[in-house]
């Protein structure tokens, strides 16, 4: 099993940027798919998940509005698109996946899978 994320990088305040994560090693539309961040110094926090059809998704209530998460069955990869960056955005972003597939799951320890994260940072 292997969850590849990429697209971090800097960016300034107001940027965007588009992360990707591609599955591999398991059925991807058995799972639902998750990101998560981790702030230096912080806990991880639920960012943002999507069930296996994709017709649910359920955001971390500080980022609803400005980042977007979508999956590609057919390529087996998730995707999250990050506007309006702010310097409390930066943080390791991991992608995770669940059993729970029809559900939107926020808990961590309800993910199975997790990939190796790619920073963002944000400055100001």
């Amino acid at each position: 099993v292997q969850l590849q994320a990429s697209g971090g990088g800097l960016v300034q305040a107001g940027g965007s940027l588009r992360l990707s994560c591609a599955a591999s090693g398991f059925s991807f539309m058995d799972y639902g798919m998750g990101w998560f961040r981790q702030a230096p110094k912080k806990e991880r926090e639920f960012v943002a998940v999507i069930n296996w059809s994709g017709d649910a998704t359920e955001y971390a209530d500080s980022l609803k509005g400005r980042f977007t998460i979508s999956r590609d069955n057919r390529e087996d990869a998730v995707y999250l698109e990050m506007t309006n960056l702010k310097p409390e955005d930066t943080a390791v972003y991991y992608c995770a996946a669940t059993m729970f597939r029809q559900r939107t799951v926020v808990k961590a320890n309800l993910y199975d899978y997790w990939g190796q994260g790619t920073q963002v940072t944000v400055s100001s």
